[in-house]
């Protein structure tokens, strides 16, 4: 009866990749009305300011089939667009709080919903696999609406910052992106919450998951990687990243930092956690950003 023993931890394996699996594919997503009340709750969203703003509601087509929902800021004549990509459970709502950094240097402005998360179609989530793609496409929209000879940079924060990187690496058109604390590779990053939150190391469990992902959506967990990619990447960027970020620690960044070849600049805010660099840091991180756009001649 020892057999059955391989094969019981087989199936057990098995079992833990495809449930690990599902939670990477398809995380627990907040909704619309949430985020808003959320943001506005924590000050984030002047809900005056914001109602005052000009938005436009824009739907376009993803190359996948599904319906992209997003807000546009736009300003009378502007010939530069910064596009906010938000992060994972989240929605164009986590965004606005970067908006004005944008705005009041004479951006037009887009936020829009990733797949699989608010107001957008799509069923399941892939860290910037496929998401990157839909970026393009928006791109593809502002330069309709906007001009071709649009200025348009990109800003993201956590899988969004993760997604604008490796968009970068795929179309040339984008002048600058920010990337505010990004993971580095789907692979290292999903390694690391399964340490952290399940004490289960990934080297055995990662590569069922990865496979099982790869078989039921098409992509490896190592596929949906900025790090990877950033050899392809001759925009300028920059990282910023809270220095007290325990969700998707700092080296992250620094780590790209270091690779990435060309115009670059980094800032490490302090006394932020994931995702609160510009919260905790409003005047530097305003600032910081400005000066970068100046010194690449956007501004």
């Amino acid at each position: 009866m020892l057999w059955i023993i391989p094969f019981a931890l087989l199936g057990m394996l098995v079992f833990a990749g495809v449930f690990f699996s599902r939670i990477v594919i398809f995380p627990r997503t907040k909704s619309v009305e949430d985020t808003y009340r959320y943001e506005v709750e924590d000050g984030k969203i002047d809900e005056a300011q914001f109602n005052r703003l000009a938005k436009e509601e824009v739907t376009i087509r993803s190359p996948y089939g599904y319906d992209l929902f997003g807000l546009y800021v736009p300003q009378d004549n502007a010939k530069r667009t910064a596009i906010l990509v938000h992060g994972i459970t989240y929605t164009l709502y986590g965004s606005v709080k970067y908006l004005d950094i944008f705005h009041k240097r004479g951006f037009n402005v887009l936020m829009y919903d990733h797949r699989n998360h608010g107001r957008s179609g799509g069923h399941d989530t892939s860290y910037g696999f496929y998401e990157k793609h839909d970026l393009q496409t928006w791109v593809d929209w502002v330069l309709e609406r906007c001009g071709a000879d649009c200025i348009v940079g990109t800003h993201g924060e956590s899988m969004g910052a993760a997604t604008v990187l490796q968009h970068a690496a795929i179309d040339p058109r984008i002048a600058f992106v920010v990337a505010d604390c990004p993971f580095a590779d789907a692979r290292e990053e999903f390694a690391y919450r399964l340490r952290i939150e399940y004490h289960l190391p990934g080297w055995i469990l990662l590569p069922v998951a990865s496979l099982i992902t790869k078989l039921r959506k098409g992509w490896f967990f190592g596929e949906a990687s900025a790090i990877k990619t950033l050899d392809r990447v001759k925009t300028p960027v920059f990282f910023i990243h809270g220095e007290d970020d325990d969700y998707i620690p700092p080296e992250a960044s620094t780590r790209m930092f270091e690779r990435k070849i060309g115009v670059k600049k980094l800032y490490l805010a302090p006394n932020a956690a994931h995702a609160e660099a510009l919260w905790h840091n409003q005047e530097t991180y305003d600032r910081l950003v400005g000066e970068f756009l100046e010194e690449i001649g956007i501004l």
